[in-house]
Formats: structure tokens, C-alpha cells, sequence
């Protein structure tokens, strides 16, 4: 009886691999991507640092929170202007579902000591600045 256990759990994993839409699965790819690319910038970046007194590395590891403490997000990815400067950071903002993402401007953001010793970045932004509802969107465009 074990055995047909265990034979069934790779049969119960690859029917939860269906499930999956081409969509989420192409999705999927592109964050695995865009992480791959942002851990290479930041190896080869070093301890260099690139904006608000942090190095590539510490500002992909730092969240984005409110003035409250409250975390709105992760850093994904560093966004450079023309002329190879920090320009914005790719935020994946906090519970979405599906994930969504953002660019919040560099201007603007302050650092504070996070958890764990790792920085927080601070921005007078909230949830509905970043990521405004459907609702909300409708009420800007009347």
C-alpha cells in the first residue's frame, strides 16, 4: 500500500503542473528572468554604491514600506536611466494576486533600518498610490 502511495504523488504533482495556464507558466518564466538578471547586475556591481547610500545588492534586498512601517512591497529589479544612473525600482507589491508590479522613482525614498539589519526603503506613497483598484482608477478618469 505504500508503494501506491508514493507512486501517486508525482501523478498528483504533474496534474496540478496542468492546471497551471500557458499565461502563469509564461509569467513564471519572466519573473525567474527578470531574478536571474538582477542577481547577475548585482554581483557584478559588487559593493559599489549605486543609489541613497546602498549598493546594488542591499537595494534588491530592501522592501518598499509606507510612512507607517507597513510593507507595501519587494524590490525586483534596479531601473537605470540613459546614462547608467538609479533611476526607479520594480517593486512587486505586497499580496497581489496575480503579482503585480510597479517602478517607484528613487526621488522621494529614504532609507531606515529594516529587520534582520536588512535597509527598508520609506516612501510617503500608499498601497492605493502604487496600485490603485479598477474603482479608483475610474474615479481619477471622471
Amino acid at each position: 500500500m505504500k508503494l501506491t502511495r508514493y507512486a501517486m504523488a508525482p501523478l498528483a504533482l504533474a496534474a496540478l503542473a496542468a492546471c497551471e495556464s500557458e499565461a502563469e507558466r509564461q509569467l513564471d518564466a519572466a519573473e525567474d528572468r527578470m531574478e536571474q538578471q538582477a542577481e547577475s547586475s548585482a554581483a557584478a556591481s559588487g559593493d559599489t554604491v549605486v543609489a541613497l547610500g546602498l549598493t546594488e545588492r542591499q537595494l534588491l534586498d530592501a522592501d518598499l514600506v509606507a510612512e507607517d512601517g507597513t510593507e507595501l512591497g519587494d524590490v525586483e529589479q534596479i531601473r537605470r536611466d540613459a546614462a547608467g544612473e538609479v533611476s526607479g525600482l520594480l517593486v512587486e507589491i505586497e499580496d497581489s494576486n496575480p503579482d503585480r508590479f510597479v517602478v517607484v522613482p528613487v526621488d522621494g525614498l529614504t532609507v531606515r533600518e529594516g529587520m534582520m539589519n536588512d535597509a527598508d526603503l520609506q516612501t510617503s506613497m500608499t498601497r492605493q498610490d502604487l496600485c490603485p483598484s479598477s474603482e479608483h482608477l475610474a474615479q481619477l478618469a471622471a
